[in-house]
């Protein structure tokens, strides 16, 4: 069973989120943070990261960033997850390691197809 770690700090979000997952057939966890979710990667390396960008602690940014730095093992896919179809925020989170992108909200259906072309579904 593929596990995925979901990184948002809206617990309504991360409820819907699960959910969805969860019918996909993932084993999911959650981080309120970027923070939580390293430290969530540190101990057990998922085989996706569904990622928020703004977080306190640490946000989606400084996430990609310290888990290109950490020795997790294995390093996961990470879906970069913008409110927003502005332009920035995506091209900074694939440059820094995100192997792709949503914007919210989504339905199952799309985030299926990204499980897909990255090779998880």
């Amino acid at each position: 069973m593929p596990y995925c770690l979901i990184a948002d700090d809206s617990p309504a979000m991360r409820k819907v989120v699960r959910g969805l997952l969860m019918e996909l057939g993932f084993e999911v966890d959650e981080a309120a943070n970027g923070l939580e979710a390293l430290d969530s990667c540190r101990a057990r390396a998922p085989d996706a990261v569904l990622l928020d960008w703004n977080m306190p602690v640490m946000d989606g940014l400084g996430f990609l960033h310290a888990l290109q730095d950490a020795a997790t093992g294995t390093r996961p896919k990470v879906i970069f997850c913008t409110t927003g179809a502005e332009q920035t925020p995506i091209i900074r989170a694939m440059s820094a390691g995100a192997s792709e992108y949503l914007v919210k909200p989504f339905d199952k259906e799309l985030l299926a197809s990204k499980f897909v072309t990255l090779g998880l579904a």
